[in-house]
């Protein structure tokens, strides 16, 4: 918060010393906190700022996430009345549950914007599931119940990545109707792995790393309870006396170790369904309470596994797709001629989600007068459509490149006009250089649609974007005018060209990527090339893109 002589607030939030405080704006998002609550929440100042305050906290006393419904710092922003309680539940950083009292009243800061100040303590709370004495998921009412599943759908469905579902599933299960939670699933290669065992302690959830990994193969002959769940047959109440007999399989000796090492009493065991296949079971386990699960309960884990298998195969269908884009990308990246006078290094980084598959491509080739051709573009689409115009852009273009010796404006105004004829409509940045021979030295000539601008930078002195040359990206149909521009390559100077992935940032504007990036390259450039391009990705590229990244490097040697 501001001090008042800054028009801001007439308190700080720092001088509230015995409670936890903090104030979200008119969207619910964290926008200042004391360090109370950083100590109370067991959660940094920087883990809580610009975070929606419901979705990061508040959870019910089971350990599941709201409604929104049920949200009384969105009652308050509503309504604009002041509000207090004693029977919430805020998750604190470690993953427990922490029950608090707490008030919430609407405030304007010094510019007049709404939002709301959040003050709890840490308190007690009669609804809290003690040791020993958690309800039961057959103990809740129906209403609560369908809000599990709602929230299992929501949540199970957010996310497209395989690690991400089971870690969702695990949480929505966990602690609120068992102890521990056991996720099996099948490989690509039809063999069953324990992808995940989880129990939960002193308030926290554990992965038990030595009950995880590569199981047996499950016999179709095996009628124990697990074995029948991974063929899909109809979910089971397990215990251990299950277990006792002779095993009819090496997976019944591994379910009988799990009982053993977890001490579980009672479980639930249901198929992992997904669309036209199992994908794996679910086991729910009890061994610190006392209920044993019912066949209202096994209704509920079967109808949440369900749910979970459609968001897995979902999952499963997206990382296919990443690793059939990627195979496509990576054939296409080509080996880097060798010129003599000339070294050059590229790489090349796949997009860090699964379902974020780019267009960015680099290419260099020798041309039919001995200049270098050097090549970096980006297809618009983050998808296997993407991967699919860039590879036709890619071999266009070095068509075009080799018919005639042309300067690169024109070659791309061909080009352009070409990709707006394709089938499938494919807009695409690019830039498109030679690298030639020139009295003493060498010369860099090139034209720029819609692509971040080359650098150019030199060991002694600053680097230098080069802005010149450029002009509307492929594919808008408009036939722009197009423009080559030229510079002198000193000699030990680096030039690279890269993609947006490398220097773009949904928190920071595209100078300051820019900035970084020139900052970077100059201090790096008395490095091996390949090094330079390995530097620039791990420390300019910024944490939060979730796009892939080209970049082509070259230098003249002195």
């Amino acid at each position: 918060m501001n001090d008042p002589a800054e028009g801001g607030c007439l308190f700080r939030l720092r001088d509230l010393s015995d409670v936890g405080t903090y104030v979200v704006d008119d969207r619910g998002h964290i926008v200042d906190v004391n360090p109370r609550a950083e100590q109370i929440l067991d959660r940094a100042a920087s883990t809580l700022m610009g975070k929606d305050a419901h979705d990061l906290l508040h959870r019910g006393k089971y350990g599941e996430p709201l409604p929104r419904s049920r949200c009384a710092v969105r009652q308050v922003l509503i309504a604009g009345e002041t509000r207090q309680g004693d029977d919430e539940w805020l998750e604190c950083g470690n993953g427990s549950l922490l029950p608090v009292s707490w008030m919430v009243t609407p405030y304007r800061n010094g510019e007049g914007d709404k939002g709301a100040l959040v003050l709890f303590r840490e308190g007690s709370s009669p609804g809290l599931a003690e040791e020993g004495r958690r309800p039961s998921a057959s103990s809740m009412a129906e209403l609560d119940r369908l809000a599990l599943l709602a929230e299992a759908t929501a949540t199970l469905t957010a996310s497209l990545v395989v690690d991400d579902t089971v870690r969702q599933l695990i949480r929505l299960v966990v602690p609120l109707m068992a102890d521990w939670a056991v996720v099996d699933l099948f490989t690509e290669e039809g063999e069953v792995s324990r992808a995940a065992v989880v129990h939960y302690e002193n308030g926290v959830r554990v992965h038990r790393r030595e009950l995880e990994g590569p199981m047996p193969p499950v016999p179709q002959e095996s009628s124990m309870p697990l074995s029948r769940a991974l063929r899909g047959v109809t979910p089971s109440l397990v215990g251990p006396q299950d277990y006792q007999g002779p095993p009819d399989s090496d997976i019944a000796v591994a379910q009988r170790e799990l009982f053993d090492g977890t001490g579980m009493h009672s479980a639930s065991i249901a198929p992992i369904r997904g669309v036209r296949e199992v994908v794996g079971a679910l086991t729910l386990g009890r061994s610190e309470r006392s209920a044993a699960f019912t066949p209202d309960d096994l209704l509920l884990v079967e109808d949440i596994a369900r749910r979970a298998g459609l968001a897995l195969d979902n999952a499963r269908l997206y990382e296919r797709q990443r690793r059939v884009a990627e195979t496509m990308q990576r054939h296409l990246l080509p080996t880097l001629p060798r010129v003599p006078g000339l070294q050059m290094a590229a790489r090349y980084l796949p997009a860090p989600d699964a379902s974020q598959v780019g267009g960015d491509w680099y290419d260099a080739f020798v041309l039919s007068d001995g200049s270098t051709a050097l090549v970096i573009g980006d297809v618009v689409g983050h998808d296997l459509d993407a991967a699919a115009g860039m590879a036709q852009v890619c071999n266009m273009l070095r068509a075009y490149a080799g018919e005639v010796e042309e300067p690169p404006s024109v070659i791309v105004s061909r080009l352009d006009e070409a990709v707006v004829r394709m089938a499938e409509t494919t807009m695409a940045t690019v830039v498109f250089a030679r690298v030639e021979r020139a009295a003493g030295g060498w010369r860099l000539r090139w034209t720029n649609a819609g692509h971040p601008p080359p650098l150019l930078a030199e060991r002694d002195g600053p680097a230098r974007f080069l802005d010149e040359g450029s002009g509307l990206l492929l594919g808008t149909g408009l036939s722009p005018g197009r423009d080559d521009a030229t510079v002198d390559l000193p000699p030990g100077a680096v030039l690279l060209l890269y993609t947006d992935g490398l220097i773009e940032s949904p928190g920071h504007s595209l100078d300051e990527g820019l900035d970084r990036l020139a900052q970077h390259a100059v201090s790096l450039a008395d490095r091996p090339l390949g090094a330079i391009c390995d530097a620039l990705l791990a420390d300019v590229r910024p944490a939060d893109n979730d796009d892939d990244v080209a970049v082509i490097a070259l230098r003249v040697p002195g």
